[in-house]
Parts: structure tokens; C-alpha cells; sequence
């Protein structure tokens, strides 16, 4: 059985079962695997695939984690939904967040970014991605590894097993900091949406399939 996007409300549970719909959506043909998500990612094969791939894995590189945290201040006031639907053609705007290259656009690219459908056109926010480039270079020249510095202000993973916060103390203080170096669109609600997407802190669900791996694996 073939359905259609929208998917949102498909399912009243969060498990979702192999074999059932599969679905047509921006052009591809989804799966979804029998897995127990957590229940943000049920309903947008997409987001199911980016929560089973890459949501909450632990990430070191330095580019990755400047990349994610210059894409969840573009979901300030709008959501992650949004920005990771358009995900590919912010790559395809900021040079695949090459930071050097990022680093030299000018008023003239934030101009024509303006113009880019593909993206979200907030100018502030634009700006503030190519002044993260800048910083991000700047720590690089200066012998300073912009994954480590943000790791060793959080300090080793958390595994959350409350209930799920909009920030928290170590999110105010990675958002002080961040914003004493000159990032901007970095509060601390921003700043834990972007602890938990590169694995900081373990938010999954726990029924979610990822929680029982990982009380397997302990």
C-alpha cells in the first residue's frame, strides 16, 4: 500500500512496523522498519531516518558540530522538522559548511542567499552563520580545536532518564560561552537541541529502540 505525505497522525502508537505503508514522500520511496522510536520521529520518514541514524550519536569532529550547531539556529522560532527537510540545499548554500569557504562569503552572497527558496531567508540568521565561519576559522588559526573546546565545557555524556527539559545548566553555560566568543542564535534552549543531536546528552524515549540497545550494551 502506497501513501502519500503528509504522513503526520498515520500512527496513534509509537511502534511502527516493517511491511506496513510504505511510503511516498519528497520524491522517494520510504520503509519503516520495525523499530519503537521516540515519538517526535514517527510520523516524517525523514526525521524517522535522521533519528535512527544520526539523533543523539555521539560526535566529535569539529566541522560536524559546527555544521549542527549553525543548522539548530536557523529552527530558532520555526523547528528542527524545517530545517532538516531543507537540510540538503543548506548544504548546497553554505558550501557543504565548509568553514573556510563559508568564512569569505560577503553582503553580496547573503543578497543572493536571500533569494534562495531553498533555505530559510532570515537574513539575521545567514549573517550569523558566515560570523560563526569567521569565529570557527579564528579558533582553528589560533591552535585551538572548536570540538574539544565545546566537549570540555560539557564534560562526559549525560544519560537522561527524567523528563525531558527545554535547557538545562550545562546548556546556559555552553550558551554563555558560545555567545562570549561572538555566536549568535545559540540560547540555551538552542543549545540543548543541539546537546542532544550530537550525543551530549542521551534524550531518547525508553521504549525507544535506541534506549534498550543501549542498556544492552552497558
Amino acid at each position: 500500500m502506497l501513501l502519500e505525505c503528509p504522513t503526520a497522525g498515520l500512527f496513534s502508537s509509537s511502534r511502527v512496523r516493517e511491511k506496513e505503508p510504505t511510503f511516498s514522500c519528497f520524491g522517494k520511496l520510504w520503509t519503516m522498519a520495525e523499530k519503537v522510536r521516540c515519538r517526535w520521529a514517527q510520523n516524517d520518514p525523514l526525521m524517522s531516518e535522521y533519528h535512527d541514524k544520526e539523533w543523539g550519536r555521539v560526535t566529535r569532529d569539529s566541522r560536524e558540530l559546527w555544521e549542527t550547531l549553525m543548522l539548530e539556529g536557523f529552527q530558532a522560532g520555526l523547528s528542527w522538522q524545517i530545517v532538516l527537510h531543507k537540510r540538503d540545499d543548506f548544504r548546497k548554500a553554505f558550501h557543504q559548511f565548509d568553514a573556510k569557504r563559508v568564512a569569505r562569503m560577503t553582503d553580496r552572497d547573503v543578497e543572493r542567499l536571500m533569494q534562495n527558496r531553498g533555505i530559510i531567508r532570515a537574513r539575521a540568521k545567514i549573517e550569523a552563520t558566515i560570523k560563526g565561519a569567521q569565529l570557527f576559522v579564528e579558533m582553528e588559526k589560533d591552535g585551538e580545536d572548536f570540538g574539544k573546546w565545546v566537549w570540555s565545557l560539557h564534560g562526559k555524556r549525560v544519560k537522561n532518564s527524567g523528563p525531558v527539559p527545554a535547557e538545562t545548566e550545562k546548556s546556559t553555560k555552553i550558551s554563555t560561552a558560545l555567545k562570549k566568543r561572538g555566536f549568535k542564535f545559540v540560547g540555551p534552549t538552542i543549545v540543548y537541541a543541539w546537546m542532544q543531536a550530537v550525543g551530549m546528552v542521551d534524550d531518547h524515549s525508553e521504549d525507544c529502540f535506541h534506549r534498550k540497545q543501549r542498556f544492552r550494551n552497558s
